[in-house]
């Protein structure tokens, strides 16, 4: 039997592989838990510090904001200036507003606090993924690698539900702020010592594009600002329409700045002319929208509906990190026979047959009947399809631009979420009607959910058709290493 090459870290990985990837995954860990683990707390949180109702929700959108709108200029900066220091900044800025948010006496210091990790993390973010894509440039390591990557991410934002509920029930809403600290610190010593000190790449051209930084940085947080405050302000209300309007022209500008700058551009058009960037980007969009959505409908049924407590609500959700932590072992597994495409497909049809499953809920239900079974279905598939997104967004880009494309990839993720949030839950929101019932909530997180199906569905339709395996490669000639992971990564 032929032994199997590079199934470990190998030698394409190069040295310090491993502490490099385990960095990366305390990072993704961190700031996937960081994206829900405050919701669980929230209404403790208003009562320790008297926020109002539409006070409240500014802790979740000052991270959303800075967070989704800093993030391709986060990207581009460690292109420029090195992906280890800016992932060290990143780490140290996360970890001390953490600690900050933590001893907050005022809301406004939460806020700011939360608006502090944002910035953070869309420093650290983009760093941690293009770390991890030059580190595993090709082969079965860097499927490995992304395995563990999509498992640490998930696994983060499932477990922060039930940390979130038994850190607010147990410890205090503070706990939810300082459970970040000791995780920083962590990645800190690993990135200090795993990650090796290289200069910044060599294609670093001209000068920095300012206007264009200036342009994303503005038309991407207006766009988040402008959907995440349809809660407040409807789709058609002349705020919300200028709000959006303005987005568009800002990002508009800054589409004409790239294609026509004479300084290094923030984001480089034909990046985006790649059929695998732009359809992994399309995709990753999609699925951002239908988990964030899906997310928010099954946690406020349980807690709703069936009337559970925060912190059993939160043990609820652990099939869900379970099941995603078996699909991207799967993935992994399939990996190395599978085109990544073929595993995108699969993944993103998978989750929608548990997400449609999700809406035949019942008022009457239980978790047995009603969300243990559509979990693990929706969770296994969310985990075949998390590593594969971002392999596909970053092969084959060049090494100078990977933290761009990384930034890009997680800006349409959490623009997904924002627009998929806002969207759907005005749709269930309206289904529900004026007098919120059993019967009427249940019906509006049952449609909520359907939809997110169909966004799931309509993304393996772009994972069908937009992204093609590569052409072989002509007789006599070595096929590029870079796209090892657009076709089978099979021997």
């Amino acid at each position: 039997m032929r032994k199997r090459q590079g199934a470990g870290t190998g030698p394409e990985a190069g040295p310090g592989a491993g502490l490099t990837l385990a960095a990366v995954a305390v990072v993704q860990f961190m700031v996937s838990l960081d994206l829900s683990v405050v919701n669980v707390g929230l209404p403790e949180i208003a009562a320790g510090l008297g926020f109002g109702a539409v006070g409240l929700t500014w802790v979740i959108h000052a991270y959303a904001l800075t967070f989704g709108g800093l993030l391709l200029l986060g990207g581009k900066t460690a292109d420029r200036y090195g992906r280890r220091r800016v992932l060290l900044g990143g780490l140290a800025l996360f970890g001390l507003a953490s600690l900050a948010g933590g001893f907050a006496q005022e809301p406004g210091h939460l806020v700011a606090a939360r608006a502090a990790q944002g910035i953070g993390a869309a420093a650290l973010a983009p760093a941690a993924l293009a770390l991890l894509t030059a580190t595993f440039p090709a082969g079965k390591a860097r499927v490995r690698a992304f395995g563990v990557w999509s498992a640490m991410n998930a696994a983060g934002g499932a477990l922060g539900v039930l940390a979130g509920g038994l850190l607010t029930e147990y410890a205090g809403w503070r706990w939810v702020m300082f459970v970040n600290v000791p995780m920083a610190v962590c990645a800190l010593a690993l990135a200090w010592r795993g990650v090796p000190e290289a200069a910044p790449p060599a294609a670093r051209g001209g000068r920095p594009d300012v206007l264009g930084a200036v342009l994303a940085t503005a038309g991407t947080t207006l766009l988040v600002f402008g959907v995440v405050r349809t809660d407040r302000y409807a789709w058609t209300s002349p705020v919300t329409l200028t709000i959006l309007v303005v987005a568009a022209l800002l990002l508009a500008a800054f589409v004409h700045v790239e294609r026509t700058t004479s300084h290094e551009p923030l984001l480089r058009p034909g990046l985006l002319a790649d059929r695998s960037v732009a359809g992994a980007n399309a995709y990753n969009l999609l699925v951002g929208a239908a988990m964030a959505a899906a997310f928010y409908f099954v946690s406020l049924y349980v807690q709703r509906v069936l009337g559970t407590g925060p912190a059993l609500t939160g043990v609820m959700f652990l099939p869900f990190a379970l099941g995603v932590v078996v699909g991207s072992v799967l993935a992994v597994r399939l990996g190395y026979r599978l085109p990544p495409r073929g595993l995108l497909v699969a993944g993103a049809l998978l989750t929608a047959t548990g997400f449609a499953w999700f809406g035949f809920i019942s008022p009457d239900g239980s978790f047995l009947t009603d969300v243990l079974g559509p979990s693990v279905v929706a969770s296994v598939g969310f985990g075949l399809c998390l590593g594969p997104v971002v392999s596909v967004a970053t092969a084959g880009v060049a090494p100078h631009e990977t933290g761009t494309a990384s930034g890009l990839l997680t800006s349409s993720r959490q623009i997904g979420a924002s627009l998929g949030l806002a969207a759907l839950g005005t749709a269930a929101d309206h289904r529900t009607g004026a007098t919120a019932t059993r019967q009427t909530l249940d019906d509006g997180y049952a449609l909520g959910l359907t939809l997110s199906a169909a966004l799931l569905a309509a993304a393996a339709l772009i994972a069908l058709t937009a992204l093609r395996p590569p052409r072989p490669p002509a007789p006599g000639k070595t096929p590029d290493p870079t796209t090892a992971l657009t076709g089978s990564a099979a021997e």
